[in-house]
């Protein structure tokens, strides 16, 4: 669906050059929030450099807004509250997407790519549900979709999942790809402050909306994880596919724990290949695989690439087979880190447009299917409080073991008022810890069980 890489066949790449070196490439530009008014500024402010870089000179066209009676430090008569007269306009080649949401955003983007104008988009949200139906568009018209932004800001993680790693087979990615939970937690892990605090905290200085709900609840990382996904195993994966918990039950007392274990906690997207189940259709040997789409706060060692990752900042770990271990790291939002990523699909998609070529298509042909989140193995940190007595361990142990869930280790603390004990497993599905929870729960010697956190990025 993306990359600079001309096409061998077709009309469009027959053709030569579409545009000669005189024929500027219109650009419309679509919403000028922060990411939008750095859009602008780029395209005009760095116009003699774009132009050697495409080969024609980027005009920009119009510049769709809500209100045209604000001073956004440009020509007023760039701006115009017309969107769908702006991107229908015949001189308009290319149409920069960056109001967000999904109406009416799903609708312009489709009507310029029909009309067959390329498209480049920051919008995560739309992508993760609407990717085959705009890629279809595309394809139709032979025009481009670009979505570099959507993912990680100015992190390139896209580019390099279609071009670079096309001739590999990718196994697993992970990463941090919210900011506002990365700050969150990683102020949460130096401080000691409880979440409601660091919230506060956070909202403060602007790392967090007024509504934060999107962002602590893991909405905006399941979004980016089925668009990673998608990617990297070549499979249509949409939000719903991904299992989501956010951050907002995690406590001080966790850190305090992850602490103690060597670890910190971090909100992970973690897209992965797994083997198919048992009786499943291919989980004989050569079989297809089955993809784990999920987002939740973990444990990770210390020792781990992605537990240096801290305040607004973003990582992509891209396991592949021969490639190995990848990581991408930087700034993962703001208006300028966002822009450049936005500006690099612009100048890919205006090349193309100059020298008559086309990005690749959306790659789905694995169609493999996704797998429960029951299913799923993973190690996991269990926090309980109970009374102060001897037997409590022992009942404690064997709902485990009558479950199937491999202890690896236990800490028990004493406290005024009973005790607390800290369990760490082995890896066990979703499904046999959930049902372990649910047993201990019932036990007359536990209190509560306080949090379950799982753990990832361990050797075993």
């Amino acid at each position: 669906m993306r990359g600079g890489g001309r096409e061998t066949g077709g009309p469009a790449a027959d053709s030569g050059f579409r545009f000669g070196s005189d024929h500027p490439i219109g650009v419309a530009v679509l919403g000028m929030g922060n990411v939008g008014t750095e859009v602008v500024r780029i395209i005009q402010e760095q116009s003699q450099d774009l132009r050697q870089r495409v080969g024609a000179p980027l005009v920009l066209r119009g510049v769709a807004v809500r209100r045209i009676d604000v001073d956004r430090g440009i020509d007023p008569e760039l701006l115009t509250t017309d969107a769908h007269a702006l991107v229908t306009r015949d001189d308009v080649d290319l149409v920069v997407e960056v109001m967000g949401g999904i109406d009416p955003a799903r609708a312009l983007i489709g009507t310029a790519l029909t009309a067959g104008k390329s498209v480049v988009t920051a919008n995560k949200a739309l992508l993760a549900d609407y990717t085959g139906e705009l890629a279809a568009a595309a394809a139709r018209s032979r025009a481009d979709l670009y979505f570099e932004a959507a993912v990680a800001g100015a992190i390139p993680v896209v580019r390099p999942l279609i071009q670079s790693l096309s001739g590999d087979r990718v196994n697993r990615v992970v990463g941090i790809v919210n900011g506002t939970t990365n700050f969150i937690l990683s102020a949460m892990d130096e401080t000691g402050a409880d979440y409601e605090m660091t919230l506060k905290e956070a909202t403060r200085l602007g790392y967090a909306e007024a509504d934060p709900t999107a962002d602590v609840e893991g909405f905006d990382a399941a979004a980016k994880a089925a668009i990673l996904a998608s990617l990297a195993f070549h499979t249509r994966v949409t939000a719903a596919d991904v299992y989501r918990e956010g951050i907002s039950r995690i406590t001080s007392e966790d850190l305090e724990t992850a602490a103690a274990l060597g670890c910190t906690v971090k909100l992970l997207a973690i897209c992965e290949r797994v083997p198919a189940g048992p009786g499943e259709p291919g989980s004989a040997q050569g079989g297809k695989d089955r993809i784990s789409v999920r987002v939740y706060p973990a444990l990770i060692p210390r020792k781990h690439p992605l537990s240096s990752v801290n305040g607004a900042f973003n990582a992509v770990v891209v396991e592949a087979e021969n490639a190995g271990r990848l990581m991408f790291y930087g700034q993962g939002a703001g208006g300028a880190p966002t822009a450049s990523a936005v500006m690099g699909d612009v100048v890919m998609a205006a090349r193309n447009k100059f020298f008559g070529g086309r990005a690749p298509g959306e790659s789905v042909y694995a169609e493999l299917p996704i797998a429960p989140i029951g299913d799923t193995p993973t190690r996991y940190h269990v926090n309980l409080k109970v009374a102060d007595r001897t037997g409590v361990l022992q009942a404690v142990a064997g709902e485990f073991a009558q479950h199937g869930v491999s202890i690896s280790t236990v800490r028990q603390e004493g406290q005024d008022e009973g005790a607390r004990l800290v369990v760490v497993t082995h890896h066990a599905t979703e499904s046999a810890l959930a049902d372990t929870v649910a047993a201990l729960a019932e036990l007359e010697s536990v209190t509560s069980v306080t949090s379950v956190v799982r753990l990832e990025g361990t050797e075993e």
